[in-house]
């Protein structure tokens, strides 16, 4: 167990306010193994004013040397990626094989992108008798959660500084290692003191501090809708920008020509990924009435397949939630087909992968974000009834569709109320704009749209 002081301000490691830490779970054996300070609203003005007077310098940096910094940050975290992997691994309970290709491969991955972006992209244009500027929104708040937390970390940091922005993170309380391990990472890179800030703390504390700040341009949050409405409320009260990526239950409609026993496993597989703490994991498989029973049989199959090697959920609160929504779904009606609330391990965080059979679209867990590794299966009587069931919840955040014919299958995808959707099993592009309809958030991440998220529009007119 090792404690870990300072937060990262200005370029350099310096001592928190309070006194007050955290404690760092393995969610695999329930042992702490680190502290992080718990900073306070004394520790996030100190970063803020620090952003703000790092600000100037770095908005009237030349974008080809932002880029050349991010090349040189991209280079760092490739070197620095097994210690990232097993970071990751450490504290939030993912397997080792899957941290190194996700939790650290996607990161690397998108900081390249925005250091090919940032040397690429046009800041200035000219349209008629004007010349269009786009310039750093100025300070950025970036809230991050953990799930993915090195990820969520990069997807607002790398475009930030690519337009540039200075910023402030505050990451999960529940992933904070990974984030230092970024710190360190800016530092050893060369970006300049204030252009990146970290303040490890609690969400309603050292979150909110930073939300409510005056000195922030612009908030960019990431987790739940029901923090997001709040981050939204204190925003709008300052007239600031706000960018949220939230909940998501998000369908995977499989048509009745597509080759089924590949879109069920596919589908099964992407709940499970990361213990279905992904907010964008097809969690609502919906079957032609004609297909459903094998469907079922497959879904069942497969999920039977992954025993405990998911890993398990980051803490005993998300545990009892996933366990809770599981209750609720027998309780009101729905068939369990594989899982169950019963714990498969006695020591960690797991839950059993759950499959639900008999599920209507009016039941809780098809229409809440449950964050686990459970997949609720609903029959459909034609196209237009699975349309109905998929834009039939508040969120609208990714989604699937599966046909024999790649055109059936864009037509339906894109009648879809929902931000991305994967064609047979589309691969994951780090170019493509991600984020949410409705209740699931406001702007986007990722690629030259995540970059514009960061960005005011001047014109100048001649």
């Amino acid at each position: 167990m090792k404690a870990h002081d300072g937060m990262y301000i200005d370029g350099a490691w310096r001592p928190a306010a309070g006194q007050d830490v955290i404690e760092v779970v393995n969610p695999v054996d329930e042992q702490v193994i680190g502290t992080v300070p718990a900073g306070t609203a004394e520790d996030v003005d100190a970063a803020v004013r620090a952003a703000r007077a790092a600000l100037p310098g770095w908005a009237a940096t030349p974008p080809a040397e932002r880029a050349a910094r991010l090349a040189g940050l991209r280079d760092v975290l490739v070197a620095r990626a097994d210690e990232i992997a097993e970071t990751v691994t450490a504290e939030l309970g993912s397997p080792l094989k899957f941290s190194q290709a996700v939790h650290a491969g996607v990161p690397i991955a998108v900081a390249g992108s925005y250091a090919e972006l940032a040397a690429a992209y046009a800041f200035e244009e000219k349209t008629g008798n004007s010349v269009v500027h786009h310039e750093p929104v100025g300070v950025v708040a970036a809230i991050t959660p953990w799930n993915y937390p090195l990820h969520q970390i990069v997807a607002k940091v790398a475009p930030a500084l690519a337009a540039g922005c200075t910023v402030v993170v505050k990451p999960a309380e529940d992933t904070p290692l990974v984030a230092r391990l970024f710190a360190g990472a800016v530092h050893e890179a060369g970006i300049p003191a204030g252009v990146f800030n970290l303040v490890t703390g609690l969400g309603p504390v050292a979150g909110q501090a930073l939300a409510e700040h005056p000195g922030v341009d612009l908030v960019s949050f990431t987790g739940s809708t029901a923090v997001g409405r709040q981050i939204a409320a204190i925003a709008a009260g300052q007239v600031k920008k706000v960018a949220l990526e939230l909940g998501g239950k998000s369908a995977n409609v499989i048509l009745p020509s597509a080759d089924l026993a590949k879109a069920v496993n596919v589908g099964v597989a992407n709940v499970m990924s990361n213990s279905g703490q992904t907010c964008s994991a097809w969690t609502r498989m919906l079957v032609h009435r004609d297909q459903y029973d094998e469907a079922v049989g497959l879904a069942a199959a497969a999920a039977a397949k992954y025993g405990d090697r998911i890993g398990p959920v980051v803490n005993a609160k998300q545990r009892d939630r996933v366990r809770g929504y599981i209750e609720k779904g027998v309780a009101e009606g729905a068939r369990l087909v594989a899982g169950g609330p019963e714990a498969p391990r006695e020591q960690g965080y797991f839950v059993a992968p759950t499959v639900f059979a008999d599920v209507t679209e009016d039941m809780t867990i098809a229409q809440e974000e449950i964050f686990g590794p459970v997949l609720s299966i609903l029959r459909y009587e034609d196209e237009e009834h699975a349309l109905r069931i998929a834009n039939g919840t508040v969120y609208g955040l990714a989604g699937a569709v599966w046909a024999g014919d790649e055109a059936e299958a864009v037509a339906f995808a894109r009648r879809m109320e929902t931000g991305q959707v994967d064609i047979n099993g589309g691969r994951f592009n780090p170019l493509a704009p991600f984020g949410g309809y409705k209740q699931s958030g406001v702007g986007r991440e990722l690629g030259v749209h995540g970059l514009a998220e960061y960005l005011q529009t001047k014109s100048l007119q001649f």
